[in-house]
């Protein structure tokens, strides 16, 4: 998993625990009523509003974002500088075999095209139209999300009202009055809950993963086409280097100046 997700879910969930603990009785908060009012009235309520294959889409964006499978900026540098090195030395049908290599399918897609000859305009339009769709693949996760986010707390105050009215149906009975309350009061603690530590954050984070993979694919593109144009693998370099912040720079040059140390250390002990 994600060292951030990770770290934040350990903190929120511990933090919210141990309130609970010190301030009193835990059982006080378990009501299987309210939990099935908050949780079944969000899931019901977003698949009411999209499909089952779309919820299901966007749940599967969600683990494999947990998972922590992030992109590696300085091999896609790397493996890119180095096609244009052997384009430039053995023309572009030499890449044909170390495009089959490649784990990124768009990158392959991308290699195999100007291998194949396709005109330029026509890559970058088939990789920018597949681009788009991932976009739009990505957007409707963190829509889902963002809509169970909105749906969470409106459903804990729906619980709310429910153990309200029946706690009034027993005014006659004054002990039965503050322990009602409590538990009307735990569906809004529920949905809070899930809202804003759970559902609104998986949003947020589906928003910045889909900002990476998009500059990722944006760098893949730009490179490709620079190869297919002949570019100096120096100014192939130089063009995608553009792309990155710099932090993302820095990274990207440790990574670098990482690779490179062992092959010095191989080269001084060869002499």
């Amino acid at each position: 998993m994600d060292a951030a997700t990770l770290l934040g879910l350990i903190a929120g969930i511990g933090l919210i625990g141990w309130a609970l603990v010190t301030g009193g009785d835990v059982k006080a908060f378990v009501n299987l009523s309210s939990a099935a009012i908050v949780l079944g009235g969000t899931f019901a309520a977003t698949l009411i509003n999209y499909r089952v294959q779309q919820f299901v889409t966007a749940v599967r964006l969600a683990l494999r974002v947990f998972r922590g499978a992030g992109h590696d900026h300085a091999a896609l540098i790397q493996t890119l500088v180095a096609f244009a090195e052997r384009a430039r030395r053995d023309g572009l049908l030499a890449l044909e075999d170390e495009a089959e290599d490649l784990q990124d399918p768009f990158l392959k897609k991308g290699i195999r095209l100007v291998v194949d000859g396709t005109d330029p305009e026509l890559v970058r339009t088939v990789l920018e139209t597949e681009l788009a769709y991932q976009q739009d693949r990505h957007r409707l996760g963190q829509s889902v999300f963002s809509t169970m986010a909105s749906l969470s707390p409106a459903f804990g105050m729906v619980g709310t009202l429910i153990g309200l009215i029946q706690m009034l149906g027993n005014l006659d009975d004054p002990e039965a009055i503050g322990p009602g309350m409590a538990v009307a009061l735990i569906t809004t603690f529920y949905g809070a809950v899930l809202a804003y530590l759970f559902f609104s954050p998986i949003a947020g984070k589906l928003r910045l993963a889909s900002e990476e993979e998009t500059l990722f694919r944006e760098m893949a593109i730009e490179g490709v086409l620079s190869i297919q144009a002949g570019d100096n693998p120096r100014i192939v370099h130089e063009k995608l280097w553009a792309f990155l912040s710099p932090s993302m720079r820095e990274r990207v040059e440790a990574a670098e100046q990482g690779e490179a140390a062992p092959a010095r250390q191989e080269g001084e002990a060869t002499a």
